[in-house]
């Protein structure tokens, strides 16, 4: 595809939208002769005239009318496109699942802000699938460490460990009474962050392969709403160590096992990223944050 020169395209766009030379010369900040030559330009590359030329300036013909508006559209077009890429550079669209989000990102995101107020986090939480994570829709998305069949295209950085024990209300705790093993857990309802229940599989795998059956209890969303559930006293919930740890410290919730920690079955949670942009500026930004982060709130948690 051949096109005339943009200049002249340009030159000839702002004489018809101000009807004139001088007004096209001061907003392209040329002379009002280079406006002229590059009208001229145009006009013979086309092969027809766009400005009927007067004493007192210039009026469109006919084809001049008809071209303005086309060339106006395309510009205006070009216009936006152009602030939209230069908007989308200083984008960074992550998607976190929900209780990772409300745990563990959205408390600690005033702190990215503030080093690079440059940078607008656009943060999605409504996950897709299993690992939720797009390489083509988002620039970083936190999943778990060892999910099967992971592309190769995608690079992770390993952020936090997932340590897993049961927990409850302290008031749900003493109308449970003394609890001897884990097989005292039977008698309880536990509530389940998915209805995978991967969380209280890989715990009774650990410590009751015998005693308890992860299939039953009570399934929630995610780990927010099961918490939530067990801090109200409708039973056991597989705490996170990392994610449930204000609760943990305040004693809203007590965990009748403190010994018995297990490793979440898909590893810790990681930051995943395209590898073809994992050096963009706003991505090292970000990854860089969220490690510094992890350094120095440390999560040097035993797990048996």
């Amino acid at each position: 595809m051949r096109l005339p020169p943009l200049n002249a395209l340009r030159a000839f766009e702002a004489a018809a939208r101000h009807g004139g030379y001088i007004a096209a010369s001061d907003e392209l900040n040329v002379t009002r002769g280079a406006v002229s030559r590059h009208v001229k330009v145009l006009e013979d590359y086309l092969g027809v005239p766009l400005f009927t030329r007067q004493v007192k300036g210039v009026r469109l013909t006919d084809a001049g009318k008809q071209f303005q508006p086309i060339l106006a559209e395309a510009f205006q077009k070009i216009a936006n496109e152009v602030e939209r890429l230069k908007a989308d550079r200083n984008d960074l669209k992550l998607i976190c699942p929900p209780a990772t989000s409300i745990r563990w990102l959205i408390p600690r995101l005033e702190g990215f802000r503030a080093r690079h107020p440059d940078i607008r986090v656009r943060l999605t939480t409504d996950f897709h699938g299993d690992t939720g994570y797009d390489e083509t829709d988002y620039d970083l998305g936190f999943s778990v460490e060892h999910w099967p069949n992971r592309p190769a295209s995608v690079k992770m950085l390993p952020l936090f460990p997932v340590h897993l024990t049961p927990a409850c209300s302290p008031d749900f705790l003493v109308r449970a009474g003394t609890l001897q093993s884990p097989a005292d857990l039977s008698r309880f309802d536990i509530l389940h962050e998915t209805p995978k229940h991967h969380d209280w599989a890989a715990w009774i795998s650990a410590f009751a392969p015998n005693d308890l059956d992860a299939r039953n209890g009570h399934d929630f969303p995610n780990l927010d709403m099961a918490t939530r559930a067990a801090l109200m006293g409708a039973g056991f919930v597989m705490a996170d160590r990392v994610l449930c740890r204000e609760e943990l410290d305040s004693g809203a919730l007590v965990t009748p096992f403190a010994d018995m920690i297990c490793d979440g079955p898909f590893g810790g949670v990681c930051l995943l990223g395209s590898r073809e942009r994992w050096d963009d500026p706003k991505i090292v930004a970000f990854t860089t944050w969220a490690a510094d982060v992890v350094a120095e709130e440390g999560y040097g948690l035993p797990a048996i």
